[in-house]
Formats: C-alpha cells, sequence, structure tokens
C-alpha cells in the first residue's frame, strides 16, 4: 500500500475525525508494511478506539468504531472461526480489523480476506511484525487529546458567547462568533425550516442557502457529513433550531459545540425578551435593507428570499411601504388575507412589505383590498400605502422597492394625504413627489433657502411656516387656512401680509406662489 507520510502535530479540533486511513499513516504503522486487502472503499470510517484482541468472540466486547488488532493465533487452522470473526466484527461496527502476519498466518487468509470483503470492514495486514502496544498507545493518546482539545474549544466558545450576551450584543454578533470557531455555514431556522439568520464565509452560505429547500426536506433525518443540529426552546417548547452546515471536525465535539451555541441563543433570547418571531422580523429587514441599498445584486439574494419562504418561482412582486406602519400588525394582516410576503421596518419609521403572488392573482386588486383592510383596521381614513407597480423579475424588485418609498416619502406629512387614495402610486404625488426626488440637489437646497430666507430667519418662523405650507396646500383658500388654524380672518390677513413682507412676494401672483410653494415643499423634505 502506498500512502504519504504524515506528521502529527498538536491537535487541531476541526481537523477530520481520526479515521482509519489516518492511522495508517503513523510512521509506526508505516513500518510494518500495511497492506489493504478488503474494505478499501471504508478507510474513511472514523477510529473511536484501538483493541488488542485475540479472542475469537471479540465482537461481544465491542461498542462500536474500535480498530481491532489480532495475530489471529486462535483462528488458524478453522476456516468457519475466521468467517464468523469477520462477521462479529461487522455486526458490532468496528472501524476495521488489522491482522499481523508471521505468528500464525504467513500469508493473507483468504476466508477471513473474502468475508470482509462481503461485509464491507476494511481489512489490513502488516508484512513486518509490529509493537501493537506502540500504536495503541499512540492512537488512544491521540484521541484522549482530541476530546480534551474539542472540551476546551467548547468552554471557549461558552465564554466567549456569555461575554458577547452579557455586553448586549446583538443576535448576528453571536452567530459570527459561532461560525468563527466552528469554521463552517451556521443556519438558524424556526421550526417550519424558514431561515432567520445565518454568519460564515459569505460564498459557503450562499451555497448552503441554494440547495435549502432539499436541505430543510431532510432536516428531521439522522446527522452526517458534518451537519449537525441542536434544538432551540426551553420549559418544554421548541421554537427553532441552529445547524452546523459542513463542520469538518468530528461529531462528537461538532455536536458539543452546536450544544454550546443553541444555549447561548436561548440564554441570548431570553435576556433580550426576544420572541422566536422577533428574529423572522430581523431576517425579514436584513433581506429587504439588502434589497433597498442596491449594494448586493438582487440576483444573489434569491437564496436568502427562498429560505426565508417568500415564494419566489413564477411569481409576481409588488412593493408596498407603509407610512408609520406596525410590522406587527402588517404581519397578522397577511396571514389574515392569506398572502404571502416580507414584512420589515425600513426608514423613519415607515414599514415595507413585499408582497409574492401568483401570477394569475390581481395584484392591483389584492393591494388596494390590504390597503383598505389597514384602514379599517387602524381607524384612520387618511392611512395610506405606498406602492410601486407590480414587478415579474426578481431582479427589478430593488427598484420596486425604492419606488415605493420614494412616494412614502413624498406622502409622510399627513397634511399631504387628506384627498390621497389608499393606495398611492408614483402618479398620484406629482409635484411633491419630484421635490422629495431632487431635495439632496444643491441647487435645489439653494434655491429652497434663498426663496424663504426672509421667513426662515423671522422670529415667529415656525407659525408663519405652518400658515404658509396650509395656506398654499390648500389652494390658498383663505377661509379654510383660517379655520385650521382657528384664527379670524382678519389675524391671518395680517399673518399673510408678514410673510409676503418677509419673503418679498405676493402671493396673489400665481408664478411667485408657485415659486414659494416649490420652495417650501423642498424645505419640508429636506427637514424630513
Amino acid at each position: 500500500m502506498t500512502t504519504t507520510l504524515e506528521t502529527w502535530g498538536p491537535v487541531d479540533p476541526l481537523e477530520p475525525a481520526l479515521s482509519v486511513r489516518r492511522v495508517l499513516t503513523l510512521e509506526r504503522v508505516l513500518a510494518g508494511e500495511p497492506e489493504v486487502v478488503a474494505g478499501a472503499a471504508q478507510l474513511d470510517r472514523p477510529v473511536r478506539w484501538v483493541h488488542v484482541a485475540e479472542a475469537a468472540d471479540v465482537g461481544v466486547m465491542l461498542t462500536g468504531g474500535e480498530m481491532v488488532l489480532t495475530t489471529g493465533v486462535l483462528l488458524a487452522g478453522d476456516d468457519n472461526a475466521q468467517a464468523e470473526y469477520i462477521r462479529s466484527l461487522h455486526r458490532a461496527e468496528a472501524a476495521a480489523v488489522v491482522l499481523g502476519l508471521g505468528r500464525a498466518f504467513p500469508t493473507t487468509p483468504d476466508v477471513m480476506r473474502r468475508a470482509a470483503e462481503r461485509c464491507g470492514l476494511p481489512m489490513v495486514v502488516l508484512h513486518r511484525p509490529f509493537p501493537f502496544a506502540e500504536l495503541t498507545e499512540e492512537v488512544q493518546s491521540r484521541l484522549v487529546r482530541r476530546k480534551f482539545a474539542a472540551v476546551s474549544l467548547s468552554e471557549a466558545v461558552r465564554t466567549a458567547l456569555t461575554g458577547l450576551i452579557t455586553a448586549g450584543a446583538p443576535l448576528q454578533r453571536l452567530l459570527d462568533e459561532i461560525a468563527h470557531h466552528t469554521g463552517c455555514p451556521v443556519v438558524v431556522t424556526n421550526l417550519a425550516h424558514r431561515v432567520l439568520a445565518t454568519a460564515g464565509e459569505r460564498s459557503a452560505v450562499d451555497d448552503v442557502l441554494r440547495d435549502w429547500e432539499r436541505i430543510a426536506r431532510q432536516a428531521g433525518g439522522s446527522e452526517g457529513d458534518g451537519w449537525i443540529r441542536a434544538e432551540l426552546g426551553g420549559r418544554g417548547e421548541r421554537w427553532g433550531q441552529i445547524m452546523l452546515c459542513g463542520y469538518r471536525g468530528d461529531t462528537a465535539g461538532g455536536k458539543l459545540l452546536a450544544d454550546r451555541a443553541a444555549e447561548a441563543l436561548v440564554l441570548h433570547r431570553m435576556l433580550g425578551g426576544n420572541a422566536a418571531h422577533s428574529w423572522e422580523e430581523q431576517s425579514a429587514q436584513s433581506l429587504l435593507t439588502d434589497l433597498l441599498s442596491g449594494v448586493v445584486p438582487a440576483r444573489q439574494l434569491l437564496p436568502r428570499a427562498r429560505a426565508a419562504g417568500l415564494p419566489v418561482n413564477r411569481r409576481t412582486f409588488v412593493p408596498l411601504v407603509v407610512p408609520d406602519g406596525e410590522p406587527a400588525q402588517l404581519e397578522r394582516m397577511l396571514r389574515l388575507l392569506g398572502l404571502s410576503g416580507l414584512v420589515a421596518e425600513c426608514t423613519h419609521g415607515a414599514t415595507a412589505v413585499l408582497l409574492s403572488l401568483a401570477r394569475d392573482q390581481d395584484a392591483t386588486a389584492l393591494a388596494a383590498h390590504f390597503a383598505a383592510r389597514l384602514r379599517t383596521e387602524s381607524g384612520e381614513r387618511h392611512t395610506v400605502v405606498a406602492a410601486a407597480d407590480p414587478r415579474t423579475a426578481w431582479d427589478d424588485v430593488p427598484a420596486g422597492l425604492r419606488e415605493a418609498q420614494h412616494v412614502a416619502d413624498a406622502v409622510a406629512d399627513s397634511s399631504a394625504a387628506l384627498d390621497l387614495p389608499a393606495v398611492v402610486r408614483l402618479k398620484d404625488v406629482h409635484l411633491r413627489g419630484l421635490v422629495r426626488l431632487l431635495r439632496d440637489d444643491p441647487h435645489v437646497q439653494s434655491f429652497a433657502e434663498r426663496e424663504l430666507d426672509g421667513l426662515l430667519c423671522a422670529a415667529a418662523a415656525d407659525d408663519l411656516l405652518a400658515v404658509l405650507r396650509t395656506y398654499l396646500a390648500t389652494g390658498r383658500n383663505k377661509s379654510r387656512t383660517a379655520q385650521l388654524h382657528h384664527v379670524s380672518r382678519p389675524a391671518l390677513y395680517r399673518r399673510l401680509e408678514a410673510i409676503e413682507a418677509r419673503l418679498g412676494v405676493d402671493l396673489d401672483d400665481f408664478e411667485q406662489a408657485a415659486s414659494v410653494h416649490i420652495a417650501l415643499l423642498a424645505h419640508d423634505a429636506q427637514q424630513g
């Protein structure tokens, strides 16, 4: 057998579990000229222990995962005993059998080789005399050190996570720490296997999320290949799980780390007063924030959206923004109406809602129904929902969310919503929408300051600005303005005269009034 000699240094808990293949690369084993004569496809089996035994019924003494070393001295000359010996090791789930040639068998016993091949049990023969005690000592020492290293790492993780929780760190910071120590992607899900949060190298996490539907379907199965889970919950209630995806170390050490991570997440929830649904809100907020920002291409966010439970295949997406909306209330409304979507708080107290509808559903009618229901539930007849036109392509969703947010900004002032429909679109915000869009332009800012300079410097600037704002918003209706400000018409006339004097304009002149109105809209947009 040709092998590459490895140097065994300090134990790294994240190294792959000690396997039959690795044991055979030890210098002491190589000195015995090992040859794999059966079960070569099973050499990556983990070795839990090394057991030296000559007894024919050794299988009853094993618990699984042992590498059994023997000279076969009690098996020579008895073909049935040789075959049963191999079968008993297979039944006991031994990792491998190593037979030292020379004392009982000068060459490989064909009966044992064939039996091992049939069972898929790795069988190794040593062509030169070999001190079994030395191998046993080295492997056992290695296994004990590995276990100690895993426990030490587990305690280091517990200490680090406890420190972060004490410092009030957010959930994502804890997950980043867990991913750092485990060296693999970390995923937190609810009981429906919807992804609430992730951590780890971005490309590796994306690979996991791209295949999440298959992984979620198998989430109740047995662990293996580095997929290690731990339940999240307490007081008899389960509310999620944390999963290590592709952990490179041995399963026992990985399970220990996953349990430590789960303990920390449960403690984080208890101390922070966080219910499981708040993690779902954070997940939705992170996704919608990334979509809105445009920093990450929408196509790269598609696996995250799918893993979060949002239907994305052959769907129509309706971006909505509700000024002063409550995420919990909007989530409840989606459930009541049987609609799929993500809900998350965005800027300035507004809440974004991304509806995902089947292609045969009427997106316009459902958005109108959603907004009407919101008005009814809130009891506010001026409540509005800012909406963008429906999108059938996922790549167009970020632009739609930004459009809906722009419309919401344009109607943020409650006075602007007096005569607006329940669903407000770009065409409904007219000049106010354009000014909001251009509010950060230096030329627009200079124009607003220049037009309003005389009024902004006045001692009663706030009162006069409020009167001017109402007067222009009501179409220069003096009676309505006086009524809204609870003043007499003569008192209003005096204030309007003071405004005209300070600005140097005639508000009865349409062009001058329009110029002041645009400047005031720009000023309010910049302040808001």
